[in-house]
C-alpha cells in the first residue's frame, strides 16, 4: 500500500473536524420543535457524510475521496445561495481539494493496490 500523502491527512482531518463541529453547532436544533425541524435531518446527514468521508479517507478508500469532493462541491451551491463571499470561499476550498486529493500521490494512495479490499 502507498504512503498516505500529507495533504490527504490534513484534508481528512479538517473534513471530519468539520462535520462534528457543524453536528455540535446544530445540536440544539435536535431537541426544538418548530416548522424546519426536519431540515435538521438534512444538516446532520451532510454532516456524517463529512465524517465518513474524511474518516475513510485516512483508510485510503477512493469513493471517500469523491465523497469530500461531492461534499464541498455541495457547499458551493449552499455558498452560491447566501452569498459572493460565501461562494468565493467555497470555491476556493474545492479548488484546493480538487488539487491535494486528484494528484499522483493521491492517486496512487487511493487506487493503490489493496486499498478497496483492506
Amino acid at each position: 500500500m502507498t504512503k498516505r500523502p500529507i495533504a490527504v491527512t490534513i484534508i481528512a482531518c479538517v473534513v471530519i473536524g468539520a462535520g462534528f463541529a457543524g453536528l455540535a453547532y446544530h445540536f440544539p436544533e435536535f431537541t426544538t420543535r418548530n416548522a424546519r425541524q426536519y431540515d435538521v435531518i438534512g444538516v446532520a446527514l451532510v454532516r456524517l457524510a463529512a465524517i465518513v468521508a474524511g474518516a475513510f479517507m485516512l483508510r485510503g478508500r477512493n469513493w471517500a475521496r469523491w465523497l469530500a469532493m461531492a461534499w464541498i462541491a455541495f457547499h458551493v451551491v449552499i455558498g452560491a445561495m447566501n452569498s459572493a463571499s460565501q461562494l468565493l470561499v467555497h470555491c476556493l476550498v474545492f479548488a484546493l481539494f480538487a488539487f491535494f486529493l486528484m494528484r499522483p500521490s493521491a492517486n496512487a494512495f487511493f487506487g493503490g493496490k489493496g486499498t478497496e479490499t483492506g
